[in-house]
C-alpha cells in the first residue's frame, strides 16, 4: 500500500506536463541557439560586408589614386602644363573622399598613420605645383611612403577579415552540433512520453469507450467502474455526471412543449434556481397574450393553436437577437410564456418582443375585424363583450441577489405585475411596478 502511495505522488497530468515540459525546453532550447547562431553568423556577414570588405576595396582604390596623383604630379614637373595640376586635383578630391568614409568605419592607428603621411605628401606636392616642379624628389618619397602605409593598412583588415571568418566557421559548428544534440534529446523524449502515455492509459480508455456506448444506448445509470484517484479516474465521474445529465435533459424533453418545442415548467424552475445561486441580477419576463380566448372562440382552436406556436418562436427568436446565447425561454403552457435574461436586458427586450408581435398579429385576423379593430365574444363568464385586437403584456421582475429565495416568489411576484398590467389596454411591459406602455 506504501509503495502505490509512492508511485502516485504525481497524477498522470503532471506526469505528462512535467515530460512534454522538458521536451519543450529541448526543442525551444535548440531552435533558440540555432535562431541566435544564425543572427550571430547573419550580423558577422553584415559588418563584413559593410567594414570590411568595403575597406579593403577603398583601399585598392586609395592605392590606385596616390599612384595616379604621383604620377600626375612628376608630370607636371616636367611640362608645367595645368593640366595635369587640374587632374591632380581631381584625383585627390576622389582620394580624400574614400579616405573620410574608411575614416568613418576604421578609425585605428594606421589609419591615422596614413592620413599623417598623406597630409605630408600633399604639402610636397603642393610645392611642386607652387615652385613649377623643382626637386620632385622629396614628393616621390612621401608618396611612396603613402603606399606602404595603404599597403600596411589593407593587410592588417585582410588579416583581421581572415580571423573574424574562422571565428564564424567555429561558431557555426558549435551552434549546429548543440542544436543536433538538444534536437535528437527532445526526439527520444517525444518517443518515450507517447509511449508512456499509450501504455498508462489504454486500458481505461477501453473502459470508458464501452461506458460511451452504454450511455448512447440510454443506460445513463452505468458505471465504468474506474477507481478514482487520477484524471482517467476524474473523467469517469465526469462521464458518470453526464450520464445524470443526460436523463434530466431526456426528462426536460419530456417535460417540453408538443406545440412549441420550448422548454416546459421543469426547465424553467432550473433555470431560475440556477441563476438564483449564482447570485448575479438577471430578468425575468412573463409574457402572455391578451384577448386570446375571444380569439380562439372566433376563429377555431388550429387557427389558435398557430398563433401559439408562431408566437413562440418570434419569442424565441427575438430573445437570440437581443440577449445571445445564454439567454432561456420556456413555455408555461397555453399563451403563456418566460423569457430570462440578463437585469441590464429585460426592457430592450420587451419593446422588441412587443414592437413585433403587434406587427405579427395583424396577419392572423380577417380585413374586416382590423378595420374594426375589435371582434365580438363571449368572455370567461358567459357574457358577450367586445374584444381589442390581440396584444401581448409582458410582466418583469429584475431579480437581485438576496432579493428572492427561490423560482415560487419570482412567480408571485410576476403575478402581481400582471394583475396591474392588465388594467392598460394594448401591448406593454412593466418592471418592477414601473410601468411602460405601447
Amino acid at each position: 500500500m506504501v509503495h502505490h502511495q509512492s508511485r502516485s505522488r504525481f497524477t498522470l497530468i503532471q506526469k505528462l506536463i512535467a515530460s512534454y515540459a522538458a521536451m519543450l525546453f529541448l526543442t525551444t532550447t535548440a531552435l533558440a541557439f540555432s535562431v541566435m547562431g544564425l543572427y550571430s553568423l547573419n550580423r558577422t556577414a553584415k559588418e563584413i560586408a559593410k567594414t570590411d570588405l568595403f575597406v579593403i576595396n577603398s583601399t585598392n582604390q586609395l592605392r590606385e589614386s596616390m599612384l595616379a596623383q604621383e604620377r600626375l604630379a612628376g608630370k607636371f614637373a616636367i611640362l608645367k602644363s595645368d593640366e595635369f595640376r587640374d587632374m591632380y586635383l581631381q584625383r585627390q578630391a576622389e582620394f580624400l573622399t574614400i579616405l573620410g568614409e574608411i575614416g568613418k568605419r576604421d578609425n585605428n592607428g594606421r589609419f591615422r598613420s596614413l592620413v599623417m603621411g598623406y597630409e605630408a605628401y600633399r604639402k610636397e606636392a603642393e610645392r611642386i605645383f607652387a615652385t613649377g616642379g623643382s626637386d620632385p624628389l622629396p614628393a616621390k618619397k612621401e608618396a611612396d611612403a603613402v603606399v606602404e602605409s595603404i599597403e600596411e593598412f589593407s593587410s592588417s583588415r585582410q588579416k583581421l577579415l581572415a580571423e573574424k571568418l574562422a571565428e564564424a566557421d567555429r561558431r557555426e559548428a558549435a551552434t549546429v552540433k548543440l542544436t543536433l544534440m538538444l534536437a535528437f534529446s527532445g526526439f527520444i523524449l517525444a518517443v518515450s512520453v507517447a509511449i508512456f502515455t499509450v501504455h498508462t492509459i489504454s486500458t481505461s480508455i477501453r473502459k470508458l469507450k464501452k461506458g460511451m456506448h452504454r450511455i448512447a444506448e440510454g443506460d445513463f445509470d452505468y458505471d465504468p467502474q474506474i477507481p478514482t484517484g487520477d484524471e482517467i479516474g476524474a473523467l469517469a465521474e465526469d462521464f458518470s455526471r453526464m450520464g445524470r445529465k443526460l436523463k434530466e435533459l431526456e426528462q426536460i424533453s419530456l417535460d417540453a412543449s408538443p406545440l412549441t418545442r420550448l422548454p416546459g415548467n421543469i426547465a424553467i424552475e432550473r433555470v431560475l434556481n440556477r441563476r438564483l445561486q449564482s447570485g448575479d441580477p438577471f430578468a425575468v419576463c412573463y409574457a402572455d397574450l391578451d384577448n386570446f380566448k375571444a380569439f380562439n372562440d372566433r376563429y377555431g382552436y388550429i387557427k389558435a393553436s398557430e398563433v401559439i406556436k408562431l408566437t413562440g418562436e418570434l419569442i424565441d427568436e427575438t430573445v437570440r437577437d437581443i440577449a445571445g446565447g445564454d439567454a432561456f425561454v420556456g413555455h408555461v403552457g397555453g399563451d403563456d410564456f418566460v423569457m430570462v435574461v440578463g437585469a441590464d436586458r429585460g426592457a430592450s427586450l420587451c419593446e422588441a418582443v412587443i414592437g413585433r408581435f403587434d406587427d405579427f398579429i395583424r396577419n392572423h385576423y380577417s380585413a374586416e375585424d382590423l378595420a374594426r379593430g375589435a371582434i365580438e365574444g363571449v368572455d370567461r363568464y358567459g357574457v358577450s363583450r367586445t374584444f381589442p385586437i390581440m396584444s401581448i403584456s409582458v410582466a418583469v421582475v429584475i431579480s437581485k441577489k438576496g432579493e428572492f429565495s427561490s423560482a415560487v416568489e419570482i412567480a408571485k411576484a410576476a403575478a402581481d405585475i400582471k394583475d396591474l398590467l392588465k388594467k392598460s389596454p394594448g401591448s406593454n411591459y412593466l418592471i418592477n411596478r414601473r410601468r411602460t406602455i405601447r
